[in-house]
């Protein structure tokens, strides 16, 4: 056979491991399952229920002959090329830094989908691990993320390039958790249903996961402006229920916080250039309209000004949306050069037409 007539070669297959399980977990599941490129390779969750269960059977399909398990040194030893990272959003990023550089210099990529969208936001220390880990191992570490990690990342710095002398960027995004089915999320994260006394509890640790989180959004998009933030500014306020409120992840009772309002601002030359404000209400039908309603806006104060609004169900599936922005950034940093991988210099394409 001639070398014309040989076939052309199969399209590279990507092995995945999803570590965690939880709604996004399962959903990033079933997107592997469902793409040619694609294989899933290994599962690990943190419920003792979950070890030895199939994977797809987690996810709600057929059993793929993936089982689930909550050893660290099965992950380590799987020949595998990529860690979808998706565990509950972590309190202390270095409290978990020396899992990430070990998943790391085992060989294998990692995404995350909450955290390490800019990890110099953490400083030099936090940057020098996680590059020494990806050399060792040959490969990239990057965060996707939904919000933040797009809303109030990517989505921004590709508006003010339609702006020019801008001064100010302000993104502002209130979500309507009605219909959010994760009791982990609603109630132990977020700290909705709780009394006064325990909310404010949870905000101790809560305030340093929030600014971590959302100081490498503010970070990136300084960045990607040529700014240099001097400091960031947080605040919360939060709201309790005048009603039993319904949510699909359980009842938040009268008299329990069903709200909370987190600003951040980042300060340069004493005064805020880049403000994101974050809105979480358990039911925004039942509940009153301060801080506005559902939905997603942007405003790029410079010449000329853009602004950008959208209601609830622009985006109708966040989970799978996220999702998505994970398995749509597979094959790039799989093919990037070893090291941190950021939204600045990651030329992520967007999801395959089916025709």
């Amino acid at each position: 056979m001639s070398t014309s007539d040989a076939l052309p070669p199969a399209p590279r297959t990507h092995r995945v491991v999803q570590w965690a399980t939880g709604t996004l977990g399962r959903s990033v599941i079933r997107g592997v399952l469902d793409r040619p490129d694609m294989t899933l390779a290994g599962a690990w969750v943190h419920t003792p229920a979950k070890v030895g269960v199939d994977a797809g059977t987690l996810a709600g399909r057929d059993p793929v002959g993936v089982i689930a398990t909550n050893d660290v040194r099965d992950v380590l030893d799987l020949d595998a090329d990529c860690v979808v990272y998706a565990p509950t959003p972590a309190l202390d990023r270095y409290a978990e830094l020396d899992l990430i550089c070990s998943l790391l210099s085992s060989g294998k990529n990692l995404i995350s989908t909450n955290g390490y969208v800019y990890p110099q936001a953490h400083g030099p220390q936090f940057v020098d691990e996680l590059r020494q880990a990806c050399k060792r191992g040959g490969v990239s570490v990057h965060g996707t993320g939904f919000s933040s990690g797009f809303m109030t990342d990517v989505l921004p710095l590709a508006m003010t390039r339609l702006s020019r002398r801008i001064t100010h960027v302000f993104i502002r995004e209130s979500t309507d958790l009605s219909r959010l089915p994760s009791w982990q999320m609603l109630h132990h994260t977020l700290g909705f249903g709780k009394d006064e006394e325990a909310y404010r509890r949870l905000l101790r640790p809560g305030r340093t996961a929030m600014r971590a989180l959302f100081a490498e959004s503010l970070h990136l998009i300084a960045a990607g402006l040529g700014v240099d933030l001097d400091e960031i500014d947080m605040d919360v306020e939060y709201r309790l229920a005048r009603a039993d409120l319904a949510t699909a992840a359980g009842p938040i009772p009268r008299g329990t916080v069903a709200a909370a309002r987190w600003t951040f601002s980042g300060i340069a030359a004493g005064r805020p250039v880049i403000t994101v404000e974050v809105v979480h209400k358990a039911n925004a039908a039942q509940l009153s309209d301060e801080w506005g309603g559902p939905g997603y806006s942007l405003r790029v104060d410079g010449h000329p000004p853009v602004t950008l609004t959208a209601g609830e169900g622009w985006v109708a599936d966040p989970i799978s949306a996220g999702a998505s922005h994970v398995l749509n950034s597979i094959p790039v940093v799989c093919a990037a050069p070893p090291g941190i991988r950021t939204h600045l210099d990651l030329p992520v394409v967007g999801g395959r037409m089916r025709v």
